[in-house]
């Protein structure tokens, strides 16, 4: 199963280390993040994961719920959860789904034959509210997530959900967005009355917070 932007992340009932997981039903009306990992104890993961512990009070600020995954199983999570608190700093303050028997794994595309046929790659799904998916990203093994650019685009798609816009290159919260294509300059000055940059018609760059 090939999962696209847009699609319905499929729900699923998967053991971790908060008890049993129906995933539609623990999300709710929050956006999530689920990222899985290649396997328990290994070195990349365990940075990973204590960085997310480290920003769940930004993700909790965003309404956005953090869950892992890794193809190892329940009593391997609860070992691995002392050395990431012990080597990171922080404990485990999310579900870390136990999908030993690789249901999910499936489910969400996460298991890449050419890379390695039994465990999975760094996938990463942002899913919205409305149980959309609105970002994949797939990691080779070697190399760590940067959970700031997952933070960055999870605000460009909070805001834009919010507002005509859309953001440039390398945007940040706070910089200038662009209005969208589609906004006339018309409708342009009833939604945004302070004004805008106009680089070019399709180009205008409009600072939200005048």
């Amino acid at each position: 199963m090939t999962l696209r932007l847009g699609d319905t992340a499929p729900d699923f009932t998967q053991r971790s280390t908060a008890g049993d997981i129906s995933f539609h039903q623990w999300l709710g009306d929050s956006w999530a993040i689920l990222f899985s990992h290649p396997k328990d104890f290994t070195p990349v993961c365990t940075t990973e994961l204590g960085e997310v512990s480290r920003l769940k009070p930004e993700f909790d600020k965003r309404n956005t719920k953090a869950i892992g995954l890794s193809v190892d199983g329940l009593e391997e999570h609860e070992r691995w959860k002392g050395d990431i608190e012990e080597t990171q700093g922080y404990g485990l303050n999310f579900p870390l789904l136990a999908d030993d028997d690789r249901k999910v794994a499936s489910l969400y595309d996460m298991i890449h034959p050419n890379a390695n046929d039994t465990l999975t790659v760094r996938s990463v799904f942002i899913i919205d509210p409305n149980k959309k998916v609105r970002l994949i990203l797939t990691y080779p093994a070697s190399a760590g997530r940067n959970f700031q650019e997952i933070l960055r685009v999870l605000d460009s798609l909070q805001l834009t959900d919010k507002e005509k816009v859309a953001t440039p290159v390398n945007w940040k919260e706070g910089d200038k967005v662009i209005i969208a294509p589609s906004v006339s300059n018309e409708d342009a000055e009833k939604l945004f009355p302070q004004g805008w940059d106009e680089k070019k018609p399709y180009l205008r760059l409009v600072d939200l917070k005048k």
